[in-house]
């Protein structure tokens, strides 16, 4: 590690589709009248049917178990949506939760304001570069660190190799690892910032981080800031 890199920043381990609720109830209705209606004509047949000629009654009645089946489901069809009504509003509650929160989730783009944090993942021990790149993919920050087997979080300051501050925006971290015979080590990168806001418009909700928006199983831990910051 160079010295002026030391000084700008330092790592720290640290498939039933239900019917629309329209359509569900107008065919609920529709199916119900029928079945009334249906009630009322074999009623009325069988008052009125000739003794020496009688009904078919079998079919009468597999005619009534077919509505009664049909009837039925359409209930249930009702019951499955408000279970995805309830599923929804709990979906909401939980995004809610994580308002305020400072969390972490898979990616490599942060959003720079007074400081940007990344989370590391390392395999084994490695000599890591990082780099980070602005908007533009313009390379402000680069050091050279040793990492150790498993997690750890680099936190920017915002400073360029030769002192520049840069301003606020939205920074991508890339960490390339070696290990001791040189060979490549994958190094996975987290984000970390706070959850701002949420929108609960969207299907799951998503939840906004820094600019950019995450659903609530991309979060992988919810996180005590505890890094040095560079």
């Amino acid at each position: 590690m160079t010295a002026a890199a030391a000084s700008v920043a330092k790592p720290v381990v640290s498939g039933t589709t239900p019917l629309p609720a329209s359509s569900s109830s107008s065919a609920g209705a529709t199916v119900a009248g029928n079945f009334q209606s249906f009630l009322t004509l074999l009623t009325t047949q069988l008052q009125n049917q000739n003794p020496l000629d009688p009904l078919d009654t079998n079919q009468f009645t597999q005619q009534l178990v077919q509505f009664a089946s049909v009837e039925q489901q359409l209930k249930s069809n009702d019951q499955l949506k408000s279970l995805i009504d309830i599923e929804k509003s709990a979906r909401s509650t939980q995004a809610l939760i994580y308002v305020g929160n400072t969390v972490a989730v898979d990616g490599s783009k942060a959003q720079f304001n007074t400081s940007a944090t990344w989370n590391l993942k390392a395999p084994q021990d490695t000599d890591a570069t990082i780099t980070i790149t602005n908007s533009t993919g313009q390379t402000v920050y680069t050091g050279d660190y040793t990492l150790r087997q498993g997690n750890a979080s680099f936190a920017w300051d915002g400073k360029g190799n030769d002192g520049t501050q840069w301003p606020a925006g939205t920074y991508t971290l890339t960490a390339t690892g070696k290990d001791s015979s040189g060979n490549s080590v994958a190094i996975s990168t987290e984000v970390q910032g706070m959850v701002d806001s949420v929108d609960l418009t969207a299907s799951p909700p998503l939840l906004s981080i820094g600019g950019q928006t995450y659903t609530t199983d991309q979060v992988k831990r919810v996180v005590r800031p505890a890094t040095t910051s560079s």
